[in-house]
C-alpha cells in the first residue's frame, strides 16, 4: 500500500514539474518576443532622432539663406 502511495506521489510530482517547465518556456518565449519588439522600437527611435536633427539643421540653413537683407 505504501508503494502505491509513493508511486502516486512520484507521478504527480513529475507531472507538476513538467507542466511548470512548459509554462516557464512559454513565458520566456513571450518575454523574448516583447524584448525584441522593444529593441526594434529603440533602434527606430534612434534613427528618427538622427533624421529630425538633420532636418532641423537643413531648416536653419534654409532660413539663413532666405533671410531678407
Amino acid at each position: 500500500m505504501a508503494l502505491l502511495g509513493f508511486a502516486g506521489t512520484l507521478v504527480g510530482s513529475l507531472l507538476g514539474v513538467v507542466t511548470a517547465q512548459k509554462l516557464t518556456q512559454y513565458r520566456l518565449s513571450q518575454l523574448e518576443e516583447k524584448v525584441g519588439k522593444h529593441n526594434n522600437l529603440v533602434e527606430r527611435t534612434y534613427i528618427l532622432e538622427g533624421q529630425i536633427a538633420e532636418c532641423c539643421h537643413d531648416i536653419k540653413e534654409l532660413k539663413a539663406y532666405h533671410k531678407p537683407s
